[in-house]
């Protein structure tokens, strides 16, 4: 299956970007308003490979909050490498799966992208894996937003790194981890490549605009208090969030298939947001899954773009 291309681009000017973003934030919550200085980060355990060092770590992403994390350095000799930020699917395993140390082999990709010469940062989201937390008892109105803050701080610690040449920074992830990828660049434009697998859809087009699955504790749960759980009452689209990350790359699979994310609904958002020219579109017959060829023709992309 050919990539989909096309020849638009187009990107936010300051005003439209932040009433953009406050759309967003009516069903996210705010964004928070946390000091922002060096990241605390405790070492936990280490791992060595021939092709890699892993340590699985935790860092403070705001006083008193530590996220736990996998942490791989590649063995490649290079001076400064660039890294990208591993989130992972709904699943039990959190941020192992990405690790390679648990779940489908088909979602290792933190694993995978170390052995390619990328840093790689695997954290939990909050309640996943060893990630315990309420984030509502600790103001958030939202689990997405809490997320985007925990992620943002392991872009920090990401560019604090010696290993890392700053600037270099990218994104990937699967299902819930490809729309918390996007979700992440769209707040945070350090980040300048975005790999996401099943990740989204217009949501008109998810179960036919009933959003109830969006809506509960692990996502924006004003998506049913306030907005009924209707597509058409939301106040932004994933056109909006594809919108707040150009002219940034996207690499976007959605296989024919996928069961939770209508694949023509993927088409429309690229095309709304005017994303052809940023974006590689891959959409082949396949169902909810990253399987080999699409991972490796991602990562080929993510060399190109991160260098």
């Amino acid at each position: 299956m050919p990539y989909r291309r096309a020849f638009l681009l187009s990107a936010l000017g300051a005003t439209e970007r932040a009433a953009t973003l406050a759309r967003l934030e009516q069903v996210m919550g705010p964004f928070p308003r946390h000091a922002r200085g060096p990241v605390r980060v405790e070492t936990l355990e280490e791992q060595q490979a021939p092709r890699w060092l892993r340590r699985k770590i935790r860092y403070e992403s705001e006083p008193g909050c530590w996220v736990p994390a996998h942490l791989f350095l590649p063995r490649i000799a290079r001076r400064c490498s660039p890294a990208m930020l591993c989130l992972h699917q709904t699943t039990r395993f959190g941020k192992d799966e990405p690790a390679g140390l648990g779940g489908l082999p088909t979602l290792h990709y933190a694993r995978e992208l170390a052995e390619e010469g990328f840093v790689t940062l695997a954290p939990d989201y909050c309640r996943f894996g060893e990630y315990k937390i309420d984030p509502y008892a600790m103001g958030y109105v939202s689990a997405t937003m809490k997320g985007i803050w925990d992620h943002m701080r392991g872009v920090d610690l990401l560019e604090s790194l010696p290993e890392v040449h700053k600037g270099s920074v990218g994104t990937i992830g699967h299902s819930l981890g490809g729309h918390n990828s996007l979700f992440v660049a769209a707040f945070d434009s350090r980040i300048k490549g975005v790999v996401t697998s099943c990740g989204f859809t217009q949501f008109a087009k998810y179960y036919g605009g009933n959003l109830k699955g969006w809506s509960h504790q692990g996502y924006m749960p004003r998506i049913a208090s306030e907005y009924g759980a209707a597509a058409a009452r939301m106040p932004f689209e994933f056109s909006d969030v594809l919108r707040l990350i150009l002219p940034r790359r996207l690499f976007v699979y959605a296989p024919l298939e996928d069961s939770n994310f209508e694949p023509s609904g993927v088409v429309d958002a690229i095309r709304l947001a005017a994303a052809e020219r940023r974006t590689v579109l891959r959409q082949p017959h396949g169902k909810h899954d990253f399987p080999d060829d699409a991972r490796q023709d991602a990562y080929r992309y993510l060399r190109r773009w991160l260098g």
